[in-house]
């Protein structure tokens, strides 16, 4: 019959943030959607995903559409209407069009990806221009972010407050607990 058996691992979408930034678009074009008619996503959702993949993004300077396939998406009216995009001039039946089309394809997604990555610089640097390093001292109180499985969400990722013993520099410290502890790996055993 035919039928292999693959085996594959489960998904998980919070791990990668570019689904996750896209189906909160996807999400928020729904909900803008279908105003009170709630029960009727799954007609709207086919409208929302054309919206979304042929939108030009801001990160990439293209849309999804043309990043996949190389060009801009046709909608049916202009099928229909023969518009200028779908005249023998434009699309040609000459087959090298197409060709030309597939050959700037990958300078296409070079040129999005340099302007993702410039987008990504310009906002590490609107963000690095908030940050006001502080110099921590001896005797400060500080917290620690937790290692390891912190169990579920709503756990705090911080444990503390901690006491500042001795400043190692490069934002290393040693470390003790408010009951005179000292907190394992912040502090080296001295023979």
């Amino acid at each position: 019959m035919g039928i292999q058996r693959r085996f594959s691992s489960v998904e998980h979408p919070q791990t990668n943030g570019q689904a996750e930034s896209a189906n909160k678009v996807i999400l928020w074009g729904l909900k803008r959607q279908l105003f009170e008619a709630k029960g009727a996503w799954l007609d709207e959702l086919p409208v929302v995903i054309w919206y979304y993949n042929t939108t030009q993004h801001s990160t990439t300077g293209e849309t999804p559409f043309r990043m996949t396939y190389g060009a801009d998406a046709i909608l049916p009216m202009e099928i229909d209407n023969n518009s200028w995009r779908t005249s023998p001039q434009f699309e040609g039946e000459n087959p090298s069009n197409m060709e030309v089309e597939l050959d700037l394809l990958s300078e296409t997604r070079h040129e999005a990806r340099i302007r993702e990555a410039t987008m990504k610089l310009r906002a590490a640097a609107k963000y690095d221009m908030k940050v006001h390093p502080r110099a921590m001292q001896e005797g400060d109180l500080v917290l620690k972010k937790r290692t390891g499985n912190t169990g579920n969400k709503l756990n705090s990722i911080w444990e503390g407050p901690y006491k500042i013993l001795k400043v190692l520099g490069r934002g290393a410290y040693h470390l003790e607990s408010l009951d005179g502890r000292r907190v394992p790996r912040s502090w080296k055993r001295q023979a």
